[in-house]
């Protein structure tokens, strides 16, 4: 447990510096590449629904709006993405995979891997699921 003030064990901190945990575990796996959580989060989600409209991502990512819109721009920009007009509806963006970004992918796929077993090993075996579990439905309660 987290030494010192009451303060300091709250939910709420001890979410955060698991999150730091977490951001600081990825970045060492991932190595040279400049690429986060976030992300690979997107490229996740468009690589499970190629075509995904920016809306559809913010919705499978739980990333906000302006911070979707600065991600995908970015990963546009790096060559991860590429963002064209729907004919149905031509202020919507596709947003779709490049083969570079496919590339990148398999990079975070390892990162993420390798970071999510760094992380569970400090929690005993038999409590993991149940850490999962308890993860999954403060995030499903939103």
């Amino acid at each position: 447990m987290v030494r010192g003030s009451k303060r300091l064990a709250s939910p709420l901190h001890l979410l955060h510096r698991a999150g730091q945990r977490a951001d600081y575990l990825f970045a060492r796996h991932v190595g040279s590449h400049a690429f986060t959580p976030r992300q690979f989060a997107v490229l996740q989600a468009v690589a499970d629904a190629d075509g995904l409209s920016q809306t559809a991502i913010m919705t499978a990512t739980g990333i906000d709006r302006s911070g979707t819109a600065e991600l995908v721009r970015r990963l546009v920009s790096s060559g991860l993405l590429q963002r064209r007009r729907t004919k149905a509806d031509a202020r919507v963006y596709a947003v779709r995979l490049t083969p570079q970004g496919r590339k990148m992918l398999g990079v975070g796929e390892r990162a993420a891997r390798a970071a999510s077993a760094a992380l569970l090993s400090s929690i005993p075996a038999q409590q993991r699921s149940t850490f999962l579990a308890a993860l999954a439905a403060i995030i499903d309660d939103v």
